[in-house]
């Protein structure tokens, strides 16, 4: 369902000898600056990290009233960090919530890592219904924080340049991902499950391996990349968040 997002041509036009190739445009990247993202710009402040080595991109916060005055007009990619899923989508309000499905769906892309997967997900009061996704096991959301891994699956391999199988990577409480049944949004494609289990504070075992755990889907026009585990926070899996922007931005 997915297979035309996933083999983009280069269709560049013909250089004479002698003549520079035009350099691509930046990529225009945003990241919330909103209550709910629950760490005083730290998370930001990894993303921009995470980016800035790169030509490609450029990089610049938003707040919940600038997104509701039409900031996502000037950029291409919305990364939508942790925290809360619920306090960002009471800080955006209904008019921002509605301001990012309508900036995916003309063709922007939207890039969630654990509370930004929760607020993409589609059964939640609050949820933004951009990827066809059901929490499993919301009661224990507080599943705990440490290391955890990841099973990669080949086109979640592809995707993100892992050359193993199984990747260690940080989890924090984030959503484990199962389908969802909406008829309107396609189904997700999945990157990589969860291959490990974090079970403190009460969370049953036996709930979380196999789960999804990096998945990408299409809403409308626009692209959706959903973290559940957090790269960005992982030493040696930085590159992770510059391939999905890439990836959102539709340059694979």
């Amino acid at each position: 369902m997915l297979a035309g997002l996933f083999g983009l041509a280069s269709l560049g036009a013909g250089v004479e000898p002698g003549e520079k190739a035009a350099q691509p445009a930046p990529i225009r990247v945003a990241c919330f600056d909103i209550a709910g993202t629950g760490d005083s710009g730290i998370s930001a402040r990894n993303m921009r990290k995470c980016l800035d080595p790169s030509p490609d991109f450029t990089f610049k916060t938003v707040t919940a009233d600038e997104l509701r005055k039409g900031a996502l007009s000037k950029i291409d990619v919305l990364i939508c960090p942790g925290g809360s899923g619920s306090k960002q989508a009471e800080a955006l309000a209904a008019e921002g919530c509605k301001a990012i499905r309508e900036f995916v769906q003309r063709g922007g892309g939207y890039v969630g890592f654990c509370a930004g997967a929760y607020l993409a997900a589609a059964n939640y009061s609050w949820s933004l219904g951009l990827l066809n996704a059901t929490v499993v096991d919301r009661a224990h959301w507080a599943r705990g924080t440490g290391n955890g891994t990841l099973k990669m699956t080949p086109e979640g391999k592809r995707l993100l340049g892992a050359t193993d199988e199984i990747v260690t990577c940080y989890y924090g409480q984030g959503p484990l991902l199962a389908p969802g049944g909406s008829t309107n949004v396609p189904a997700y494609q999945v990157l990589a499950t969860y291959n490990s289990e974090m079970a403190k504070k009460g969370a049953p075992t036996g709930v979380m391996i196999g789960t999804t755990a990096i998945a990408v889907g299409t809403y409308g026009q626009g692209r959706v990349f959903c973290f559940s585990p957090h790269p960005e926070k992982t030493k040696g899996l930085e590159d992770y968040v510059r391939r999905a922007v890439r990836w959102a931005a539709g340059k694979n």
